[in-house]
């Protein structure tokens, strides 16, 4: 994804954390709706204008390489009058504003917290007319969607470290000296000197579509998990993509066997998913490193075998010269959202902390 915060948006970017012209709420409730969905407050005329494309185009990015594929967000519409008649706890809602007495030179992009819900970011772009707003969405709208993106997996930091996890949480930071927030009811299923597997509960998101004889609906169950691995750092060269990518499958071989004898998980390295990386930071930007995306599969024989996504987060423990990964995965239907897992691995991975 682009960089957050380019330069030349500062001049118009006023990020808020207060609530101007809103009426802000004591005690309210948490937000609701999808992870993955950012409501648009606009009128009919300007969502079904060629603003739309705009905003579909720099608001729902594909978090790359998996297959199917994986948006960050959804848009859904309202009009301002449907918005103040019905739930306005939304977790991210953007409001597109024409104001015909706004005096600024360029359209205004504010962001506010908290407004009608626990959690809830809520951004402002604001123009005197249609096309100083469409000028500003096309300059801006890229950084929009970070604050979007940060809050997706912050929030869900915020919510797992209300769960009491603390036996599991206090085994790893013993056994590997870090700390991560996990769901709620997971498990430690493998323990290896060098290699640990935490298993998420199972879930399921239903999702209806078109089938002979009406309507029908796929169960959409959905496993997951994260492992946790390390080995001795030995010089820099361990960071290079294609070594991690080596290091991960030997890894993977001997701690990750498939029921069917002779399988063992490892890396899908076809085109249209090669794996992907970048550098990374964790939330409080003490832990560095380099994160990779890509689909697994179980291999090791020709046969058919299963597969699904991962995305992992490689660095070096400071005190205890370790090469550190944590490599979240998630196996589900093709028919089903994989947003939500997805999202939920991204938190974790952020989440990490020396001990």
């Amino acid at each position: 994804m682009k960089a957050i915060f380019a330069s030349s948006i500062l001049l118009f970017l006023f990020l808020s954390t207060s609530c101007d012209n809103y009426k802000t709420q004591q005690g309210f409730s948490t937000v609701t709706g999808k992870v993955g969905e950012i409501l648009v407050v606009a009128e009919n005329g300007v969502w079904e204008s060629d603003l739309k494309e705009c905003l579909d185009s720099n608001l729902t990015q594909w978090i790359m390489p998996y297959f199917p594929d994986v948006a960050t967000f959804e848009l859904i519409h309202k009009t301002p009058a449907h918005f103040e008649k019905g739930v306005k706890r939304y977790r991210n809602i953007l409001f597109l504003k024409i104001d015909p007495k706004f005096k600024g030179k360029k359209g205004r992009i504010v962001k506010h917290k908290d407004v009608w819900g626990k959690g809830q970011i809520v951004i402002d772009i604001i123009a005197k007319d249609y096309a100083m707003l469409e000028k500003t969405c096309k300059s801006g709208l890229d950084e929009v969607h970070d604050i979007y993106d940060k809050g997706s997996w912050e929030r869900l930091i915020t919510h797992f470290d209300s769960y009491n996890n603390k036996t599991v949480k206090k085994d790893i930071t013993n056994h590997f000296g870090i700390d991560i927030s996990l769901p709620a009811r997971s498990k430690i299923v493998t323990r290896q000197k060098n290699f640990y597997r935490v298993e998420f509960p199972a879930s399921s998101r239903p999702m209806e579509f078109e089938a002979s004889g009406g309507r029908s609906e796929d169960v959409g169950l959905i496993l997951s998990g994260l492992m946790i691995w390390q080995y001795d750092f030995v010089d820099s060269t361990q960071f290079e993509f294609d070594k991690l990518l080596e290091d991960r499958d030997t890894m993977l071989k001997y701690n990750m066997p498939h029921e069917i004898t002779g399988l063992y998980m490892g890396t899908q390295y076809e085109k249209i998913v090669y794996p992907e990386g970048n550098e990374t930071v964790s939330k409080n930007g003490k832990v560095k490193g380099y994160e990779i995306r890509g689909m697994f599969k179980f291999t090791g024989r020709p046969i058919h075998s299963t597969g699904g996504a991962f995305w992992e987060f490689h660095f070096k423990h400071p005190k205890r010269n370790k090469m550190m990964c944590l490599s979240g995965y998630v196996d589900a239907a093709p028919t089903t959202s994989w947003t939500h897992p997805l999202r939920e691995i991204q938190a974790i991975l952020r989440s990490v902390e020396f001990k």
